[in-house]
Formats: structure tokens, C-alpha cells, sequence
């Protein structure tokens, strides 16, 4: 199948918000879903960007049947690791059920492997659900690593309330 991989701009943020809600309804995750797709435009287009993200479109010809051309979506941004430098962080992956094993997957993986390449990075890095054979599965394929298993690493949250109880101790800075 013929599909472009592209940055993605302010103007695709309703339909990468689409997607989002997709993603969390596979995932069980629905209820965690309070942004907008204002607040992508600006997180991600505004001023300061906490985000960059690639989608994978597909031709007229070819869309769904609701119309939707945008089948795909993987945001990423950058970390720094004390130990290894520069990295990139692929925060999400999605391809919607009907355009999966087209390798369109693959290409965005490969879009932000390529982006992290370019930036001098020397990991990709990103989190995957436990319960997610498929998506392990193909991640393992193309060399990712588990590195709970491999090295321990747990990865930990400190939600807004708890965050807002620290910041609220913190020292002037």
C-alpha cells in the first residue's frame, strides 16, 4: 500500500487527537485521556514544544471509511542520558487495526530512529505495555531490548497532585 510519512503539523492535531483516543480504548486506557487537540496544538506547535510528532497518511483513494486519510501517528522528543548522552524518545506508535502489517509501523519507527540518527542520539527509548505481545514482538524484531529484564529498570510516575505537593517544597530556584 502507497501512505506518506510526514511531520506532522498544527493543522493535523484533530486528527492525531482521533487517533489518541484510539490508542487509549485498545490500551483500556480511556479514561486517562484528558487533553484536547488545542492543547496538542500548542504543546506540541507553540512556542515552546514538548513535542514533535510524524503521522503516516494515506492516499485519498485509500482512506477509511469514515475519511480519514491520517492512519498513523508516533511522537517523540529528546532526553539526555548521564550515562550514554542524547537520546530520543518515542513517547507513542500507532497504526490503525485496518493499516497494520503494511509496514507502515515500521516506517514511522524508522522515521524517528532516522531523526534520532541525525541528532547525534545513541538510544531510541520508549515503554510498552506488558500485555502487549504483538507490540513487543515487533519491537524485539527490530533489536529493542526489555530492559526490566535485562537490567532491572522499573519505570516510575509522580502524578500532578503528588508533583504539586513537591513543587510546593521546593526551594527557590
Amino acid at each position: 500500500m502507497k501512505y506518506t510519512i510526514r511531520h506532522a503539523g498544527p493543522q493535523d492535531c484533530r486528527e492525531i487527537m482521533r487517533l489518541i483516543v484510539e490508542l487509549s480504548v485498545y490500551e483500556k486506557l480511556e479514561e486517562q485521556v484528558n487533553i484536547t487537540h488545542k492543547e496538542l496544538e500548542v504543546d506540541g506547535f507553540g512556542e515552546n514544544p514538548f513535542f514533535k510528532c510524524l503521522v503516516a497518511e494515506v492516499p485519498e483513494d485509500k482512506r477509511t471509511k469514515e475519511g480519514h486519510t491520517v492512519v498513523g501517528y508516533s511522537m517523540y522528543y529528546f532526553a539526555y542520558s548521564p550515562w550514554k548522552g542524547r537520546s530520543i524518545c518515542m513517547e507513542v506508535l500507532y497504526v490503525m487495526p485496518d493499516f497494520r502489517g503494511q509496514g507502515i509501523g515500521k516506517a514511522l519507527m524508522c522515521g524517528i530512529a532516522k531523526i534520532g540518527w541525525d541528532n547525534k542520539c545513541t538510544r531510541l527509548q520508549f515503554v510498552v505495555l506488558d500485555w502487549n505481545k504483538p507490540s513487543i514482538d515487533f519491537y524485539k524484531s527490530h533489536g529493542a531490548q526489555n530492559v526490566t529484564e535485562k537490567e532491572g529498570w522499573q519505570e516510575m510516575r509522580i502524578d500532578d497532585n503528588a508533583m504539586e505537593k513537591l513543587a510546593q517544597m521546593a526551594p527557590k530556584i
